[in-house]
């Protein structure tokens, strides 16, 4: 069953625009976000999703039209957010649905790791035709995270219980490998070039994905036992990571061997980095649970910018955007946020 909402966005009344800047301005003050002083930062803009169930909203991506797609993890649903209108639409995934992550794909279509189904699940757009994608017979649950295209457009995908995966999207064909060191594997992306990288939550490493042959080969991070949960690249093939255990956001260049890693300690007295996500100005942007902040870096001036969020446990799981948005789904209290950078 498909759902369609209107809704009033949180931040579209002078007055309530007001008191979400007047609430960040209050917290950096405070210091809660000691990086966030400077007045020339743009605002966060968030709104409520009001759907009629919750969601557990886990990530987000743009859609090819205006909207954003999210993941409503509890209910079993592709949600898509109109940001003009405020409006919400659910679209049923399939029995026992429970979405990860989700990428817009070359084909325009959301495609989606759904780990209730032990699948991947297409979505058109704007058909909202659903297809789904299983894995092969006798795969044991795989617990599905998160998913990125290589140059080829192939999909892959990881399994939290310690599997590796791949759609091959011209014929459908899903395949599967056990990880290095079994279970762990997490955040996904690929580089510019077409590589794709992922990494281990429980193992704590970043792999590359040797796309012939499907095995993957580890790169030891310098801080041990740091939790790397997700990655991206920058558009020099760069890998960024969050580290949850450490707190640090890194960055892996596969081709400086006098200094191939680099990191950097998140502001704060405990911080927690969960998502991340490179701009298309090279900016790097992570969450942090222990400050409930989103933070930009940039690598030219090793600068920390934050914005607090307004209402607690924030819960921000992803990060995505495009040129001049950055998307944030908050899992924590059912809003969408976003930071115009342009």
């Amino acid at each position: 069953m498909n759902y369609r909402l209107d809704q009033t966005p949180f931040a579209a009344t002078p007055r309530r625009r007001e008191t979400v800047l007047a609430l960040v301005g209050l917290a950096a003050l405070a210091g809660l976000a000691p990086a966030a002083r400077s007045q020339s930062l743009p605002p966060l803009q968030s709104w409520p999703l009001r759907t009629p169930q919750r969601t557990r909203i886990h990530d987000v991506a743009p859609a090819p039209d205006h909207g954003v797609w999210f993941t409503a993890q509890a209910s079993g649903h592709l949600g898509w957010f109109d940001p003009q209108s405020g409006r919400s639409e659910l679209i049923a995934l399939g029995p026992g649905s429970a979405p990860h992550g989700v990428i817009q794909g070359a084909d325009k279509a959301a495609w989606i790791t759904d780990g209730g189904q032990n699948a991947i699940v297409r979505v058109s757009w704007p058909e909202r035709a659903v297809k789904r994608f299983p894995l092969p017979d006798g795969t044991p649950y795989a617990n599905l995270n998160t998913c990125a295209f290589d140059g080829a457009g192939d999909l892959w995908f990881t399994g939290q219980s310690g599997y590796i995966g791949k759609v091959a999207v011209k014929t459908g064909q899903v395949s599967v490998k056990a990880a290095p060191r079994g279970r762990g594997p997490y955040g996904i992306c690929a580089t510019p070039q077409g590589d794709v990288w992922w990494c281990s939550l429980a193992q704590s490493f970043i792999a590359r994905i040797d796309r012939a042959t499907g095995d993957s080969v580890v790169v030891e991070p310098p801080t041990p036992n740091q939790g790397a949960r997700r990655v991206w690249s920058d558009s020099r093939g760069r890998i960024w990571v969050s580290e949850w255990n450490s707190g640090n956001l890194s960055v892996h260049d596969p081709r400086n061997a006098q200094r191939p890693w680099r990191s950097w300690r998140l502001p704060g007295s405990a911080p927690q980095a969960y998502a991340v996500y490179v701009d298309e100005r090279d900016k790097v942007w992570v969450s942090d649970f222990g400050a409930n902040a989103v933070l930009r870096f940039d690598p030219e001036t090793e600068k920390f910018d934050s914005w607090a969020f307004p209402r607690e446990a924030a819960g921000i799981r992803q990060i995505l955007g495009r040129p001049g948005e950055v998307w944030l789904p908050e899992s924590g209290t059912e809003h969408i946020s976003m930071i115009r950078t342009r």
